[in-house]
């Protein structure tokens, strides 16, 4: 195996390094990593069976303070990720991510922080036939969500080593059940070759105060995801948010808000289990719909914010994954009044789903 691997190194290196030669500065990373399938989950104890291994490719395009937001950020990059895993179990497969990442920089720039979004594909995916043992990913495609903390040592002006720990998660947020999902925690060793086109700083200048004052929020948000009780089909949801939102600087943004919940695979879940389990005490007529409260984070880098919520369901009448709930995900700008965004909704480490929003600022 390590054999391909060094050839698919190799040959994507070759490839980027031939088509980025007009984009500098910029770096390319070649990483290996070796590690183990945490048990989030009692029920992927037995998928466990072998300690992962990988390559982990990147294009990292540097920043030098151009704009307000890479200062602010002590000169980030953005950039690229190629992640192949061997999960070292049959009903498993292998799985291929491709991601975009920001890194951010400390220590004397020598410690660097990776965290990179984008889709996975497994090779071996949930069958009800041929691969019941895979309770981990229900489909071929899925979320992959990559976080990396290097420390890397110069060899040369354009070479350096680096080594670190990664974490490597999927999760197809309950689009296809089941949906046990996997999480990665590795070391990993690896080379980075530097163009030499290397402009100074853009010195950070004077810090200056930044506030607005509160803005009121409406958005709708949409999926498919599916009942845990494999069958059941999958279904569209609808959350209807409204909030307030107080920029409290450049990188920050507080909220607080209601949203209401349409979930229509937990109608199905709900008429499945009064049906087939009577003794849970689900009657066919308990309502479905949810509403909560949620408080909320935005971390802001440029025209695209890192959103955190934490809610909590007021009107809750059938037990789904307990009365607590978050949301992690991504939102980008588009003008002063509108926004898209991308997140994941779970109830501790249980995905509910991936949600698409659409949303005004007022």
């Amino acid at each position: 195996m390590m054999q391909k691997l060094l050839t698919a190194t190799i040959a994507l290196l070759f490839f980027i390094q031939a088509n980025a030669q007009d984009v500098k500065p910029y770096e390319l990373e070649a990483n290996y990593f070796y590690g183990s399938i945490l048990r989030h989950n009692k029920d992927v104890s037995s998928l466990i069976t072998g300690h992962p291994e990988g390559i982990i490719l990147s294009y990292n395009r540097k920043t030098y303070g151009l704009k307000e937001w890479e200062r602010l950020y002590n000169y980030p990059d953005w950039g690229f990720t190629f992640a192949y895993q061997d999960l070292k179990n049959e009903s498993l497969g292998d799985t291929y991510n491709a991601l975009a990442h920001y890194n951010f920089y400390f220590l004397n720039r020598k410690l660097m922080f990776r965290i990179g979004q984008g889709i996975g594909y497994t090779t071996n995916p949930f069958d009800l036939e041929t691969n019941v043992q895979n309770n981990a990913y229900g489909s071929r495609l899925f979320s992959a969500t990559l976080v990396m903390l290097n420390y890397k040592q110069a060899i040369t002006p354009t070479l350096s080593f680096q080594t670190g720990i990664t974490f490597l998660h999927g999760s197809n947020g309950n689009l296809r059940a089941p949906n046990t999902s996997t999480n990665t925690l590795a070391l990993n060793a690896g080379i980075i070759y530097k163009d030499q086109a290397v402009p100074d700083f853009i010195p950070k200048g004077e810090k200056i105060s930044y506030k607005e004052p509160i803005h009121y929020n409406i958005a709708l948000s949409t999926g498919l995801n599916e009942s845990d009780f494999i069958g059941l089909g999958r279904e569209p949801f609808a959350i209807i948010s409204a909030y307030a939102d107080k920029r409290l600087s450049k990188k920050s943004t507080v909220l607080a808000g209601a949203e209401a919940f349409f979930s229509k695979f937990l109608d199905n879940e709900i008429e499945f289990l009064s049906v087939a389990f009577p003794g849970r005490g689900v009657t066919a007529d308990q309502d479905w719909k949810r509403a909560g409260v949620f408080v909320g984070h935005e971390l802001h880098l440029n025209n695209t914010a890192l959103i955190t919520h934490a809610g909590y369901y007021l009107y809750y009448p059938y037990d789904f994954e307990g009365r607590f709930y978050q949301r992690v995900g991504l939102k980008r700008t588009f003008g002063k009044k509108y926004f898209g965004s991308v997140a994941v909704k779970t109830h501790g480490a249980k995905a509910e789903a991936i949600e698409f929003g659409l949303g005004i600022r007022l």
